[in-house]
């Protein structure tokens, strides 16, 4: 029932004028307001017209019966979550479950009982009325969801640059003190420098996390996206990580997607496994596995693809949060901003991610992306 009625209306639908007033004026008794139809189009206008709490509808009709009727009405969004009550004298189980698989939600038999009709409809409003406030509570927590993220993004570009100023501000004053001294006018503009690059990164992450638009998604040979990937990660790290692909897809694998973002989300997913690794400790080599293999969910071929590692591991209080913005277990100022771009990438396209702790030590992210749209 809409909260701008304060009656429920009900649309009472037969091609029998005597039973539509039977039903009419029990339910008016009822305190609801009945508005009525005798023939399946005039009801399928009406219902478009006056949007209706509830239907009572016939099933015995010429033209057009109860069943081709009800069928109509769930094909078109304004009318689909409308509840019907079948009234029809078949009791057979077959005429009964055809009438449920049209979409009704209940059946009155004939001849009416008309007190167990009203208990009835009563029954299906207040299943209607739970369905709208749990609609509504979805819509608030949703809307609560967003202030919530948008707060700590906030929150997070604030700290983080604030951070950042004060670094350039301090060695801005160090080169007003000692511009005589140029071995530490250029240490400090080689600090003011890695400030002002991480400024830049947060600005353009943050722009990569606000685009809105449909990404192009063309077919690549998989192996050769991984393999192009995986080469720019390796050429772009001095650690120079062992980097291993463990890639389990045929070899005429095709991956349709938008491969610069695939390979954005890919880079920031290996980054974060090198990253776990101790930097005041590092092994000589950092190991990294990149497993892929296909897998069938239901109609369709999904890429799993993940990344193990064999660093400090997941800290359990950032398990639930890890893929926030800002959220890190690093120390420097200006990161955190990787795994969030991430997801956000592949939730663009078609995909999502996950996080675990590994078997052993270190951590394990598996990936779920869809081979086409």
């Amino acid at each position: 029932m809409s909260l701008s009625r304060l009656k429920p209306k009900i649309l009472v639908v037969d091609d029998q004028p005597v039973n539509v007033k039977l039903l009419q004026r029990k339910l008016e008794r009822q305190d609801m307001d009945i508005i009525t139809a005798l023939s399946g189009r005039e009801a399928i206008e009406v219902c478009r017209a006056e949007l209706p709490d509830l239907l009572l509808l016939d099933v015995m009709m010429p033209e057009m019966d109860g069943i081709e009727i009800c069928r109509h009405l769930k094909a078109i969004p304004e009318t689909a979550e409308i509840p019907v009550i079948f009234v029809t004298a078949k009791t057979s189980k077959e005429g009964k479950l055809e009438g449920l698989d049209a979409g009704a939600v209940d059946y009155i038999t004939k001849p009416v009982d008309l007190d167990e009709m009203v208990a009835r409809v009563r029954t299906q409003l207040r299943i209607q009325d739970v369905y709208r406030q749990n609609l509504m509570l979805q819509e608030r927590l949703s809307e609560s969801r967003q202030a919530a993220a948008i707060g700590a993004v906030t929150q997070g570009i604030a700290h983080n640059l604030n951070n950042l100023l004060g670094v350039v501000v301090g060695y801005l004053d160090l080169l007003k003190s000692m511009s005589d001294q140029p071995a530490m006018v250029m240490r400090s503009a080689e600090q003011m420098d890695v400030a002002v690059t991480r400024m830049a990164n947060i600005v353009r992450q943050l722009s990569q996390l606000t685009t809105g638009r449909a990404l192009l998604r063309t077919p690549h040979v998989l192996s050769q996206l991984l393999n192009t990937t995986l080469t720019l990660f390796l050429d772009a790290n001095t650690q120079h990580p062992e980097l291993m692909l463990d890639n389990r897809c045929p070899p005429e694998t095709q991956l349709h997607t938008h491969a610069e973002s695939f390979e954005t989300a890919l880079h920031h997913l290996l980054q974060n496994a090198l990253e776990s690794y101790r930097m005041d400790n590092p092994p000589e080599r950092p190991e990294i596995l990149v497993e892929t293999l296909v897998e069938k969910q239901g109609d369709r071929d999904v890429l799993l693809l993940t990344i193990h590692d064999r660093g400090v591991g997941l800290p359990a209080d950032l398990e639930k949060n890890v893929f926030e913005p800002f959220v890190t277990h690093k120390t420097a100022i200006g990161t955190g901003m990787g795994l969030t771009i991430a997801r956000h990438n592949l939730r663009n396209l078609g995909g999502d991610v996950q996080i675990h702790p590994r078997a052993g030590g270190g951590t394990s992210v598996v990936v779920g992306l869809p081979l086409k749209p």
